[in-house]
């Protein structure tokens, strides 16, 4: 219960800074679109690309230290603690130099003859790359502070610095708007800037909150503790790495068959996509620290349980989000942004999809990190992350349009979570059946019931804001009601109202001082 209440209010306070992050992101890249063009923001996108997944990146390998962190603070061993933060340190160091070394020999390669980049662009092209090296670089050298922030689950700082970001963001995007030297430079150097600032943030804060974090590498120095955590990391990386090559390669075949314009809308639906998964994102981040944790003190079937609940209520949050925006998105793109570019919509529509189905999984993820048996899994989806590059050029070798892709990757994110199903039964000990039955299914038919009902507005009202405002209060109620009258067991509605009883409590005591 004491579990059940710290996800609630770690994912209320993300909630808070979602609700605020999401719309400052949202402005700032309408007014970033318009100050670099469509040429330019898909420039960008494919060659400074991997800027706007360093967040990815960041979350994703903090993952490696803080289940290492959870799982020796579940045991209550903080001597381990701090030897996990300086082998952390030590490891993201050497990860950091070698990714950095990777990709100027890769970008040597990119920037001359592999893009399709206009001539007069391509200065321009190859110093926002070099601005992404040292955006990479400082970002993944910040992975142990924000492994420790959330391993002890301090949302409410996680949410500061998320906001803080975002609005760092905004002025950013407001500055290129009105300065007269190349918008483009302008915007690279700038992020560049803020991934340096975002480390020294976390690093002034980490030393002077938690006591594990003490710089002390030969004290605290242990082969056997950084050969498991490297072999864990490793296997991580590969994962992330697929994943992260995927993503640019696919940028790089789209540009090569279809120009930048196309990965215009590829940047804007990844973007949409982002910003929307934010609130189940975060709920997975309150979450993730307390599988480890309960793996760490050998309470499997909590950890497992946690984790379903986790998959349901993840999904449920998404769908709040998701389904009004797969509506309504051609209105809400075109209300969004001064120029809509071609395949904008289809892209998101497509993208939303595969993250809803990724999401049921992720919980079961984190349970078979926490165990760490992730080499055969890592390698799995990992060839499933590279495929898609595969299957594109195929495709569009063959004249197919650039949205076929995107079906293809709703079926690869089918096969991937049935191996994930696959792996959580085998490592996690998942009830299987209990599990697809009782939340696959109902989720799938919750879904499916509320996408019907948000349509009814479309088909009674011919002014697009009118059926797009009953759209978005429709979903929100018809959500409400399925998830509690069919979505959620009795245990999970006690829980609910507890905490509601909790937040009127403490809502009455401040009214009556």
């Amino acid at each position: 219960m004491k579990a059940a209440h710290r996800v609630v209010k770690n994912t209320g306070i993300l909630y808070a800074k979602m609700a605020l992050t999401m719309f400052i992101s949202l402005y700032s890249t309408r007014l970033v679109l318009s100050a670099l063009g469509v040429e330019d923001f898909g420039l960008f996108n494919v060659v400074g690309g991997i800027i706007a997944m360093l967040g990815f990146l960041n979350a994703s390998m903090a993952v490696s230290s803080q289940r290492f962190m959870s799982f020796a603070q579940g045991a209550g061993d903080i001597e381990k603690v701090k030897k996990i933060f300086n082998m952390s340190t030590l490891m993201h160091i050497g990860i950091a130099l070698i990714i950095v070394l990777i990709f100027e020999i890769v970008g040597f390669f990119f920037m001359n003859g592999i893009l399709n980049i206009n001539s007069n662009r391509l200065s321009v092209a190859k110093m926002i790359y070099q601005f992404m090296v040292i955006s990479t670089f400082f970002t993944i050298i910040s992975v142990p502070y924000e492994a420790v922030i959330t391993s002890h689950e301090n949302m409410f700082f996680y949410a500061i610095e998320g906001i803080l970001e975002a609005l760092i963001k905004l002025a950013i995007a407001f500055y290129i708007t009105y300065n007269s030297y190349d918008h483009l430079i302008s915007y690279g150097f700038l992020m560049a800037g803020l991934s340096i600032f975002l480390l020294i943030l976390r690093r002034v804060y980490c030393h002077w909150k938690y006591e594990e974090c003490q710089i002390r590498i030969r004290h605290y120095y242990d082969k056997n503790l950084l050969m498991e955590m490297n072999s864990f990391a490793g296997w991580s990386l590969l994962g992330i790495a697929s994943s992260m090559i995927s993503n640019y390669g696919f940028g790089i075949i789209i540009n090569i068959f279809f120009g930048t314009v196309v990965n215009a809308a590829q940047a804007i639906a990844n973007q949409i996509n982002g910003q929307l998964s934010v609130l189940s994102k975060t709920m997975i981040n309150a979450l993730n620290p307390i599988i480890a944790k309960n793996a760490g003190a050998g309470k499997m079937d909590v950890m497992i349980k946690a984790a379903m609940t986790g998959s349901k209520f993840s999904f449920y949050l998404l769908c709040i989000v998701f389904i009004p925006f797969l509506v309504e998105m051609p209105y809400i793109l075109g209300l969004w942004l001064n120029v809509v570019p071609e395949y904008t919509v289809v892209f998101c529509r497509l993208l939303l999809v595969k993250t809803l189905i990724e999401q049921l999984q992720t919980p079961l993820t984190s349970t078979i990190n926490a165990v760490g048996n992730i080499k055969k899994f890592q390698i799995f989806n990992s060839i499933l992350n590279i495929l898609p590059i595969l299957v594109g050029y195929i495709l569009f070798s063959n004249n197919f349009s650039p949205s076929s892709i995107y079906i293809y990757f709703i079926i690869n994110a089918i096969f991937l979570f049935s191996f994930v199903i696959y792996n959580a039964k085998i490592y996690s000990n998942l009830p299987v059946v209990f599990f697809l039955r009782n939340i696959v299914l109902k989720s799938l038919i919750i879904f499916l019931t509320s996408i019907f009902v948000t349509y009814v507005p479309l088909l009674i009202f011919e002014n697009e804001l009118v059926h797009t405002f009953f759209a978005f209060i429709l979903s929100s109620i018809s959500l409400i009601i399925f998830i509690w009258f069919f979505g959620l067991n009795m245990e999970e509605k006690n829980i609910i109202m507890n905490v509601k009883l909790i937040f009127m409590s403490k809502f009455k005591q401040q009214y009556s001082k």
